[in-house]
C-alpha cells in the first residue's frame, strides 16, 4: 500500500466520499502533511531544487482531483480506451516512461468522481453495441497500491462484470490485490501482472514487489476466475538473460493452475529509450546501470512521430524466437499477443 509522504486535496474534491474517506484515513497521522487548496495548481507544494529531489518528493506525493473533462484517450493497440482512475506510481523503476511522460514531479494523482468516469464508459460501450469496447486502467499509472483507500477497481471491476459488452484490464507491480478477489467480475476484467527476472527487478525496479510476490498474486488472480496476463518488460539482453528468462517462465508454468477458463496471455516487450529518457534517468538516477549506449542500439522513428533507440534487428529477432519456442512449449493454454 501507498502511504504518502503529504496529500494536496484540489479543489472541490472534498465534495466527493473518496476524497473524505482518504482525508479521515490520514487526518491523523502526523507523519502525513495535508494539504487543501482552491486551485489546481500543485507544484508550488511539492518541494526540490533539484530534478533527482523534485522526482523523490513527486514520487512521495498523493493528489486527490476530480476529473472534469471526461473525454477518454484513445490505447491502441491494447484497447479502445484509457480509463482514467489513477495517474502516476509510487515505483522508481529506472527504465520508466513516465520519468518523461508526467515531467519532473511525477506525482500520484487519483480521481475522485469515480461514478462520473463510469458514466462516462457507459456512454463509450453504448455507442459501439454490439461491439466489445476494451477499456485500459494502467496506461499511465499502476492503479493498485492505492486501492486499498480509493476502491477504484473495485468499483470499475463489479461495473464491467455487468456490462455484457465492455472488458477493463489493467497491469501492476504489485501484489495487494485481496479486496479484489471475491469480487463478480465475470470474467471480463483481465487482471496483468509486469513480470520480469529477479536480477532486473533488484536492479532497476526500486519500491515495488518482488518477482515471487507478483506470481502468487497472479495465481490468486486466476484461481478467484480472473482471466490473467504477463507483461514481460522491459527484456534486457545481459549475461545469462536466456538462462534466467527460462527461469522464470518454468516459475510460472509449476504455479499456473492447469485448468484455466482463460487463455492465459504474455505481452513482450523488449528495453527501448528515447534521448530525452536517457537525460532524465540520468539526472534522476545519476548511478544507473541501465544499458543505454546509443552506438549499441538501432534507431527507429515510432508512430508519435519522434524517435527511439531499439536492440538491433538481430537481437530482436534472438529475444523473438527465444520466448515464442519457450513460451509453445511450456505453455498449453496461451495467448501472445506481440513481442516487440
Amino acid at each position: 500500500m501507498f502511504v504518502p509522504k503529504r496529500i494536496i486535496f484540489q479543489k472541490e474534491a472534498l465534495e466527493y466520499d473518496m476524497a473524505k474517506d482518504i482525508f479521515a484515513k490520514f487526518n491523523d497521522n502526523p507523519n502525513v502533511e495535508i494539504v487543501s487548496i482552491s486551485s489546481n495548481k500543485i507544484k508550488q507544494y511539492i518541494p526540490g531544487d533539484v530534478l533527482c529531489e523534485q522526482y523523490k518528493e513527486g514520487k512521495r506525493t498523493l493528489i486527490v482531483g476530480i476529473k472534469k473533462g471526461l473525454k477518454f484517450q484513445t490505447c491502441k493497440p491494447s484497447a479502445h480506451y484509457q480509463m482514467p482512475l489513477v495517474s502516476g506510481c509510487m515505483g522508481q523503476c529506472e527504465y520508466c516512461y513516465l520519468n518523461t511522460m508526467l515531467g519532473d514531479k511525477p506525482f500520484v494523482k487519483v480521481y475522485a468522481n469515480v461514478d462520473d468516469i463510469l458514466n462516462q464508459a457507459k456512454k463509450y460501450i453504448n455507442e459501439r453495441v454490439p461491439e466489445e469496447t476494451i477499456f485500459e486502467g494502467a496506461a499511465t499509472s499502476d492503479p493498485v497500491p492505492v486501492e486499498p483507500y480509493t476502491h477504484s477497481l473495485k468499483k470499475a471491476i463489479t461495473f464491467f462484470g455487468s456490462e455484457e459488452n465492455g472488458r477493463f484490464r489493467f497491469v501492476t507491480k504489485y501484489n495487494d490485490i485481496d479486496s479484489l478477489l471475491n469480487l463478480e467480475h465475470n470474467g471480463h476484467t483481465e487482471i496483468r501482472f509486469s513480470i520480469n527476472t529477479t536480477s532486473v527487478i533488484e536492479k532497476y525496479e526500486h519500491f515495488t514487489a518482488s518477482r515471487d510476490k507478483r506470481i502468487e498474486a497472479s495465481i490468486n488472480a486466476a484461481e478467484s476466475g480472473y482471466p490473467i496476463g504477463y507483461l514481460i518488460a522491459p527484456v534486457f539482453i545481459y549475461p545469462n538473460w536466456k538462462e534466467e528468462y527460462h527461469d522464470l517462465l518454468l516459475r510460472l508454468k509449476s504455479e499456473i493452475p492447469k485448468a484455466l477458463k482463460f487463455p492465459v496471455t504474455f505481452e513482450i516487450i523488449s528495453h527501448r529509450y528515447t534521448t530525452t529518457a536517457k537525460n532524465r534517468i540520468l539526472q534522476v538516477f545519476p548511478e544507473s546501470a541501465l544499458p543505454m549506449v546509443d552506438e549499441e542500439r538501432k534507431y527507429k522513428y515510432g508512430q508519435f512521430g519522434y524517435g527511439k533507440y531499439v536492440y538491433p534487428k538481430e537481437n530482436l529477432d534472438e529475444i523473438k524466437q527465444f520466448f515464442e519456442k519457450d513460451i509453445e512449449e511450456l505453455f498449453q493454454n496461451r495467448k501472445i499477443k506481440y513481442i516487440i
